[in-house]
């Protein structure tokens, strides 16, 4: 995986200061990816964000990052309370991320760092997290570069009809299996050419799109890039996609476990690079893995469980690991084996691994910034690597990952490696995170207790 350079479709600052001049464009969105792996921000009038944003940036209530997915504010967090009086941090630009977004007229996007009001960062966001553990890894001399598959389930209702049916009974856009099926794609190829073609122009490399097993269900994959770049890339995607279904009278989600077929993943494919280019994960003298390459996938194998918390993040997360699924539920790797959670593919320049673990709700810094730290603590120990598993990882009898996110965060909260590598006060954020989901999912009644329980009880 060599080192790219800035994507030439990306604008540079001088392009979009002339874009806007002329009327071309006329809003710009800056925004930043929060907690919940959802992009946040505002809608800047061009001129304005010319004359009075693009020097210093903006502001936006530091509430951002202690709410849950309803946007309440939730009390626990050391960040931000009303003790605190939730006052603003700030939307730090970063200029090489500045793109057109070509689904909407007249509109580019900045994506940003976010700082307290002193300039210090914000350790909490997760761009942060992820630019902290790049920052570790530059201090060996090393450079990680990712790649995130994320898979999604179309439907023909539109996300107004699918709210008002709760979500249940909807149309999915294919009524049977279409794993690599031409036609099956073929069904639903405007809504994902558009998609295809709107992201190529906001600045990401288009690899292929293809089929997946549940109904309706698809994948779009991009090329590999930087860490940063590539869960810049996820977040910006993800967000785009949604309102492109949208425009197309559809829905379409993300979401691990919509239903009791195959959920949605988003495999990442993880390598390290020397800070000069050169290849480290592999000998082309023995023609096999190096050293240093062992090490990194038995740290992340040794972390796996305690990090389970940043692969998978919501109570429906779980759902999506069952035996047989292709969703990994076994700590193992293996060569091209998707029945462990860690699989290495590749040789030479491409040889990599991928996590399989994570669902397509998971936040790709968090993750990444996970699989970094795991690596680094591989290194650093000089972990051994245990041989690989053969055959099929389910039946193994090797350890399992969490099953539910309270054991997870158990894990996550317990880990001295996570606490070295992160912080104290990112781990008990997210810890906290957590505590606020389960809180929610202990005081809902689901809709399968009220079939088992409301007449039969």
């Amino acid at each position: 995986m060599p080192d790219h350079p800035r994507n030439p479709r990306m604008l540079t600052v001088d392009d979009l200061a002339g874009r806007i001049r002329s009327g071309e464009i006329d809003t710009v969105v800056v925004a930043f990816t929060d907690m919940q792996g959802r992009l946040q921000g505002k809608r800047l009038h061009g001129p304005f964000f010319l004359d009075e944003v693009l020097a210093h940036g903006t502001e936006g209530c530091n509430y951002l990052l202690a709410v849950d997915v309803e946007m309440n504010t939730v009390p626990g967090y050391a960040i931000s309370s009303w003790e605190r009086g939730y006052g603003d941090m700030v939307f730090a630009l970063d200029l090489d991320t500045v793109r057109l977004l070509p689904h909407l007229p007249g509109t580019a996007m900045v994506q940003c760092d976010l700082t307290w009001l002193d300039g210090s960062p914000v350790r909490q966001s997760p761009r942060t997290v992820l630019q902290q553990q790049v920052a570790r890894l530059d201090e060996l001399g090393y450079r990680a570069f990712a790649g995130t598959e994320l898979e999604f389930l179309v439907f023909e209702d539109t996300y107004e009809e699918a709210w008002d049916a709760a979500y249940r009974g909807l149309t999915p856009v294919n009524q049977y299996n279409v794993d690599y099926s031409v036609l099956g794609t073929t069904r639903v190829e405007p809504l994902l050419r558009d998609i295809r073609n709107t992201m190529y122009a906001a600045g990401l490399t288009v690899e292929s799109a293809k089929g997946e097993c549940n109904y309706g269900q698809h994948e779009i994959a991009f090329r590999f890039a930087d860490v940063v770049e590539t869960a810049d890339n996820h977040s910006v995607y993800k967000n785009t996609a949604k309102e492109i279904a949208h425009a197309h009278g559809r829905s379409l989600t993300f979401m691990a476990k919509y239903d009791q077929r195959e959920g949605n993943s988003c495999h990442i494919h993880l390598s390290l690079r020397g800070t000069d280019g050169g290849t480290v994960f592999w000998d082309g003298v023995t023609g096999s893995r190096t050293a240093l390459y062992d090490h990194w996938v038995a740290g992340i194998l040794a972390t796996l469980r305690e990090f389970t918390l940043l692969y998978a993040p919501n109570v429906n997360s779980y759902k999506r690991f069952a035996a047989g699924s292709f969703a990994p539920t076994t700590v193992a790797w293996g060569t091209d084996n998707r029945t462990c959670s860690i699989r290495l593919v590749g040789h030479g320049g491409s040889a990599r691994l991928e996590n399989r673990l994570p669902g397509g709700d998971v936040n790709p810094y968090l993750a990444i910034a996970g699989m970094i730290a795991g690596g680094l603590h591989g290194l650093r120990e000089r972990l051994p690597l245990e041989d690989e598993l053969v055959g099929n990882a389910y039946d193994s009898g090797k350890p399992t990952v969490p099953t539910t996110l309270r054991a997870a965060r158990d894990l996550f909260d317990g880990s001295g490696i996570a606490r070295a590598a992160f912080g104290d006060d990112v781990v008990d954020h997210y810890v906290h995170a957590a505590d606020t989901e389960l809180a929610a999912f202990d005081a809902a009644v689901t809709d399968w207790e009220l079939r088992r329980g409301f007449e039969r009880l």
